[in-house]
């Protein structure tokens, strides 16, 4: 029994799987329809940012899709390449040695491979709250100066020019260096295809829904955009032969699915890999789960953080076996899946089904599509990614954050994504304990005809000249207890008369080894100048773990369970 729950637990296909039923099976068809229309074309461009050939998008995210339907809880989460974690590959695969494309794709699937394994010892550590230690105006920024900078590196596909850059300022100087070989049938085309997406996406839909197609009809037919602009530019190209006038074309994609084996991975390569690996871990998870719980909460459903870790690192490990390279859900299809009516993850294997389908019948065709069509594709992708609204609420809300914001994208767009996000991470947590070093520790006096306690800076309250009332608005721990002693011996140096100070603990929800040796040291020093010290509204558990060190043993005063208690107590009569 116990080892069925288990097997539960680790493949929740267990769980939804035997209440499978022929409308759910509809309601996925549908979905995993529409969004194979729009996966396909974004897994050839996307291979193209990260420096791969267009079919390692199309076998990741069939893989990835394929094996995240056994091992994930998201009803609608659709996995497969992504703009960021494609641009954090090329640059992670950038600063290696690598002589030959060969190579190349071998580095990038043993990425993969790292980054599955690191997620699934996550997962298995139960370690999915990770997630909630970069703060989203970081992930904010980082994404947007990925945007531009993927952005930015399709110019030279639309220019016709030799381009490249880790960065924001290589990719400008590589391009002002090579403007004067502009191939203008390359811009024309480019140009013409986001002019067609810019209108399919904004313009058709109202005049299809004008002609009387149902607008879910009309819905589906605009988000094949993509794939329409694929098709005519192949034709074009066809027809026309534009690659003798210098227009870069795909080439040739292999027929077939490939084949199955784990990519070579030897000690030295790991070691080059896995800093880069972890990174790509930790966006790809927080990314994927930060959609996958908006999602979920729009239908009651919930995600396990845990599992989510798992069933991410098992779609990274497919597509590396399958010559693919890292991959997590995708915001933009995942919206298009949840409003498709996706009821199970068992879509994204239909989704993966229609792509093998493509891999196996339709590659030769992909020999005449232009490269440009693909790069207008992306920039037409990840133009909404671009949001500077968070700088300008940061500023406005916290200087800290603003701080935080401001450097990530700095670092992004002038160093690299993972200085960038490396920054982003470390400046989290270091806003976390700047923010928390400093707490907020108030004087607090009675309401007049109450038994509330608030701010004396804010509110008219009665105060006793005896007696000293604080209330510490944070948990303590060693990164504040300094704070909090020197608070207090700079208030009661201003009190001659002071007899008791009360500590009021009601929003103090842990108490570390660190500061518990600052309270011991408040109260051994209140002792030494006559002044007795209080606590007030302590939370059980805190109660219990100082219980356990003898510290109410040598507290000079007495521990309140209401802090209106404590000053009825202690005040001197009038």
């Amino acid at each position: 029994m116990k080892r069925q729950f288990t097997l539960k637990k680790y493949l929740p296909i267990l769980v939804w799987g035997p209440n499978y039923d022929r409308q759910r099976f509809s309601e996925d068809l549908l979905a995993a329809t529409i969004v194979a229309i729009m996966v396909i074309p974004q897994s050839l461009a996307y291979a193209l940012v990260a420096g791969l050939p267009a079919q390692a998008g199309l076998y990741a995210a069939m893989f990835g899709l394929s094996f995240y339907t056994f091992f994930g809880t998201s009803n609608t989460l659709s996995v497969g390449p992504v703009a960021v974690l494609s641009l954090m590959t090329a640059a992670a695969l950038g600063k290696l040695s690598l002589a030959t494309p060969e190579q190349y794709l071998a580095a990038a699937t043993a990425l993969a491979l790292l980054s599955g394994g690191v997620l699934i010892v996550l997962g298995l550590l139960r370690l999915g709250f990770i997630a909630n230690f970069i703060s989203h105006p970081v992930i904010s920024a980082f994404i947007t100066g990925s945007a531009i900078i993927i952005a930015v590196s399709q110019f030279r596909h639309i220019l016709g020019v030799a381009g490249g850059g880790q960065n924001l300022i290589e990719q400008i100087m590589a391009l002002a260096a090579n403007l004067d070989q502009v191939n203008y049938p390359t811009l024309t085309l480019g140009v013409a295809a986001m002019c067609l997406i810019l209108w399919i996406r904004h313009g058709l839909q109202p005049l299809l829904e004008y002609v009387g197609i149902r607008q879910a009809l009309a819905v589906s037919v605009c988000r094949a955009g993509p794939l329409l602009v694929i098709v005519l530019s192949s034709l074009l190209a066809w027809g026309l032969r534009l690659d003798e006038q210098g227009v870069a074309l795909l080439g040739e994609v292999p027929s077939g699915l490939p084949g199955w084996q784990l990519p070579p991975l030897d000690f030295a390569l790991a070691r080059s890999l896995w800093g880069s690996a972890l990174l790509i871990a930790i966006i790809g998870f927080v990314e994927s789960v930060s959609v996958a719980q908006v999602l979920a909460a729009r239908r009651r459903e919930r995600v396990n953080l845990d599992q989510e870790l798992v069933g991410l690192g098992a779609a990274n490990l497919a597509s590396a076996s399958g010559g693919g390279y890292p991959v997590c859900g995708g915001f933009s299809r995942s919206i298009v899946n949840f409003e498709a009516g996706a009821a199970t993850p068992l879509a994204g294997l239909l989704t993966a089904g229609f792509i093998a389908l493509v891999v196996l019948s339709l590659t030769p065709a992909l020999f005449w599509l232009p490269r440009v069509s693909l790069a207008a594709i992306i920039l037409m992708a990840v133009y909404p990614l671009i949001d500077f609204s968070m700088v300008v609420k940061s500023f406005r809300y916290s200087r800290a954050d603003f701080v935080a914001v401001v450097l990530t994208l700095v670092l992004t767009l002038a160093v690299g994504v993972e200085i960038g996000v490396a920054g982003g991470v470390l400046t989290s947590v270091m806003v976390h304990l700047y923010k928390t070093s400093k707490p907020h520790v108030a004087v607090v006096g009675r309401v007049l005809g109450t038994e509330h306690f608030r701010n004396v800076e804010r509110h008219k309250v009665e105060t006793f000249e005896s007696l000293l009332s604080i209330r510490v608005d944070e948990s303590l721990y060693f990164a504040n207890s300094q704070y909090l002693e020197e608070f207090i011996y700079k208030l009661i140096a201003k009190k001659p008369n002071l007899k008791h100070v009360i500590l009021m603990c009601t929003a103090v929800n842990e108490i570390d080894l660190s500061a518990l040796e600052a309270l011991e040291t408040i109260n051994e020093t209140l002792d030494e100048l006559g002044i007795k010290l209080h606590l007030s509204e302590v939370k059980g558990p805190i109660m219990d773990k100082l219980g356990h060190t003898g510290f109410f043993t040598k507290l000079t005063g007495n521990n309140y369970l209401s802090h209106n208690q404590a000053v009825e107590d202690l005040r001197l009569p009038a």
